[in-house]
């Protein structure tokens, strides 16, 4: 491991894993120096084998700027997040993705204060909305999501039977994203990131929660993330995401056969309607025309990650996407 920098005190640390993260990694980084924050930041770039120029674009004139380097092989979702927090001086530490760009000066501003306002706050994420020229069913389903998290800014377990018995509760409680993140180093010191192939924020978020902690929900802290995946992409994301739910969590997405088809055409026709409704059957036919078959895609990935067995059973790296990432 080698490691570039110098000494700094600030209250937080950002943390920005990169591989191969060009060109929205030159964005991230563009936004993150240009924060608005009094209390002070640095920024640890932990890369794993970038070979498409990320490394150049790291500021060296910029103190607040260090750089670690790893090898691919040593690279974990968690174990790099763990690694960053270890060497990093704040009090509060931040991640983003090397595809997640702060929208405006306030990101981190917003992220950080649930956890200045309320000493029990163990993590905080931020809200994400589709990059710019996204489609408007990604727009469209991003918002969705985040709109419904609007109503649980904080959580906390305050009833431990329902928290139990009621699975729709629990994905609540354990949705986190570290796309855009903050936790509190003291709880990390605690109770660090698993080391698990996906799903480690949600993990982690579940093991916060359940040990007492809460955890909140910054609305005005806003990145661009979206990906507008092709029908291969779709099925091996889905794949990981439902594979990671079953494992860690018990959860499956698309137990049946029977429930890829009704969920297909229930989205789909959602999509229809939407299309028609906003025009974008007119303004975007070819990508109406693609939502059925992506919609199949999405529950294919759900189903066959929702299974003990059967072909591609232990054997995750003919349908995943994380996988293949990673080896690249």
């Amino acid at each position: 491991m080698q490691e570039h920098g110098r000494e700094e005190t600030p209250l937080v640390s950002i943390i920005i894993p990169v591989k191969n993260g060009l060109p929205q990694f030159r964005r991230v980084l563009e936004s993150v120096a240009k924060q608005s924050f009094e209390r002070g930041y640095e920024v640890i770039v932990i890369d794993s084998g970038s070979s498409d120029g990320s490394l150049d674009i790291i500021p060296t004139n910029d103190p607040r700027f260090r750089l670690i380097e790893i090898e691919p092989a040593q690279f974990g979702h968690g174990k790099t997040r763990n690694l960053g927090v270890a060497n990093s001086k704040g009090s509060f530490c931040a991640f983003l993705t090397h595809d997640a760009v702060p929208a405006n000066e306030k990101w981190l501003e917003a992220l950080v204060q649930p956890l200045l306002d309320d000493p029990d706050v163990a993590g905080v994420f931020g809200r994400h909305v589709a990059y710019e020229d996204a489609s408007p069913y990604t727009s469209w389903e991003l918002d969705t999501h985040f709109e419904g998290l609007k109503v649980w800014p904080c959580i906390e377990i305050s009833d431990a039977r329902e928290y139990v018995r009621n699975e729709g509760l629990r994905q609540i409680y354990h949705f986190y994203s570290d796309n855009s993140s903050c936790l509190r180093k003291s709880v990390w010191e605690k109770i660090p990131y698993p080391d698990v192939d996906f799903s480690e924020d949600q993990l982690w978020a579940k093991q916060v929660v359940e040990a007492g902690y809460k955890k909140a929900f910054a609305w005005e802290s806003v990145v661009y993330h979206s990906h507008e995946y092709s029908l291969v992409e779709r099925l091996q994301r889905s794949f990981d995401e439902s594979l990671a739910l079953r494992r860690l969590f018990g959860y499956r997405l698309c137990p049946t056969r029977m429930e890829i088809l009704r969920q297909a055409v229930r989205t789909s026709a959602r999509d229809l309607a939407l299309g028609v409704k906003n025009g974008w059957l007119l303004s975007h036919p070819l990508t109406t025309t693609k939502k059925p078959f992506d919609n199949l895609a999405r529950q294919i990935g759900y189903y066959l990650g929702s299974k003990d067995s059967g072909l591609f059973a232990g054997n995750t790296k003919l349908l995943s996407r994380d996988k293949r990432i990673k080896s690249s």
